[in-house]
This record gives C-alpha cells, sequence and structure tokens, in this order.
C-alpha cells in the first residue's frame, strides 16, 4: 500500500474557456457559489490529512498569493512557461514534488473528499465509469490496470479525471519523463497526463480509483459554470461585470 505525503495542483492556466470572468481572475479562484473553486481542493485534501501543498500558478499570479497566508503548509511554485507551453511545463516546475503525491487542478469542485483518500495500492487516475458518449479520455482497464486510453472518448469506459497518486517509484519514473520531454521543444506543448499514458506507457503499469460522477464537477467552460451558479446568467449578454 502507497501513501499520499503531498500535493501538486496546477493553476497556472489562462482559463480561455472561461472568459469574460477570467479576465481578471484566475480560473480556481472563480467563487462557485460563494465558494472558490481551490478551496473545495485545499479543504478536501486537508480533510484527509494532507497538509504539505504545492500550488503552481503563472497568470495573474499575485492573486494567488493570499493561499500561503490561509492554508498553513501551502506554498506557491511560480511556472514562467505557462503562456507559451501546455500544462506539461506546470508540472516540470514541481518535479522535485511528486513522489508519493496526489496532482490534482485547481479549476475543479470537489463534493466529495473520499475521492482525495491518501491511501492507494497502484498509481494512477480518479475515474468514472460511463456508458455514455464522451468526449473526455477514455480508459479501458482489464484486471485493475489501464490497458489503453482513447484521447477522443467514446463510450462504455473508465473517463479520466484529473485527480492522480503516484507512488514513490513512479514518482521518480514520472520526475525523469518529464525532464526528457521537456528538454524536447516539440514536446512542450503536451499535456502533462501524456508522459505516462501515451509517450512512456510501457514503463507504467497505471490503475484507477473508481469514483462517482456526482463526486465532483470539472467546470470546463463559461456555459457550464452558468448551469451551476445561476448568479453568473448576465456575464454572456454583458449584464454583468466582473
Amino acid at each position: 500500500m502507497n501513501y499520499v505525503e503531498r500535493a501538486v495542483i496546477m493553476a497556472a492556466g489562462l482559463g480561455n474557456r472561461m472568459r469574460p470572468i477570467t479576465y481578471k481572475t484566475p480560473k480556481p479562484l472563480v467563487s462557485v457559489n460563494g465558494v472558490r473553486m481551490i478551496d473545495t481542493v485545499i479543504q478536501g485534501l486537508h480533510h484527509n490529512g494532507i497538509k504539505e501543498i504545492f500550488v503552481v500558478v503563472g497568470y495573474l499570479k499575485e492573486q494567488f498569493k493570499d493561499l500561503e497566508r490561509e492554508y498553513e503548509g501551502l506554498k506557491l511554485i511560480e511556472n514562467p512557461y505557462y503562456d507559451v507551453c501546455n500544462n506539461i511545463s506546470s508540472l516540470y516546475v514541481a518535479r522535485e514534488h511528486i513522489e508519493n503525491s496526489i496532482i490534482l487542478d485547481g479549476d475543479q469542485i470537489i463534493y466529495n473528499d473520499e475521492i482525495l483518500r491518501p491511501e492507494f495500492e497502484r498509481s494512477g487516475y480518479n475515474a468514472v465509469w460511463t456508458d455514455d458518449e464522451t468526449d473526455e479520455w477514455l480508459m479501458t482497464v482489464r484486471d485493475g490496470i489501464v490497458t489503453g486510453c482513447s484521447r477522443c472518448g467514446g463510450k462504455h469506459g473508465w473517463q479520466l479525471y484529473s485527480i492522480s497518486r503516484w507512488s514513490r517509484a513512479d514518482g521518480k519514473r514520472l520526475r525523469k519523463h518529464l525532464e526528457e520531454a521537456f528538454a524536447d521543444e516539440s514536446k512542450r506543448q503536451l499535456y502533462w497526463d501524456d508522459i505516462a499514458m501515451f509517450v512512456y506507457p510501457e514503463e507504467y503499469e497505471l490503475g484507477i480509483m473508481p469514483m462517482k460522477k456526482g463526486d465532483i464537477i470539472e467546470v470546463d467552460s463559461i456555459e457550464e459554470l452558468i448551469d451551476i451558479d445561476k448568479s453568473y446568467k448576465g456575464v454572456l449578454k454583458n449584464e454583468v461585470i466582473i
């Protein structure tokens, strides 16, 4: 059995699909029904005893400074590449902290803290079984091991969510592969998840942590935000100034 000792929260992105709200507010700090999205992530980690937390920031980075005062044990890591590289750059700058870690996005809403529990048997991703058609990454799993993943989705598979755990050995391996990939400028537009899933798949035997669809919400667009929080309803009609 492995145990999460620390967390890395990815929070450097531009949040383009949440504009105009994200012109002035970084997406993880957007409030949904009165609570910032990143607070649900941090508080969920705390409820599971995970207090060593690294938040990778870039876009509007100064707005995250209060988090270090609000949450003991939380530290910010600046990603200077956030506006020229994909999110592989965010994990690259936090690569010293990915052994025995849980890696999450800061722009999601955690409704069930149990999905962040620190114990895990095998490195891998939280996932929800879906029979319905989806365009999200969809994994094939046999005997508890991920045997394939479709970037363009499908149906009857395990939908990948941006919560993953990495053992000490796999964290070391992932760090090495991140460094190799980031040294190649042609790979700097990859998602960091591509590393274990597609670039070096033979080097890992990933598993999954099953959960239910309602345990978490990933807010990907302004339309999805409005569905959850009706106070944003006027944004698209320029009726609200954020």
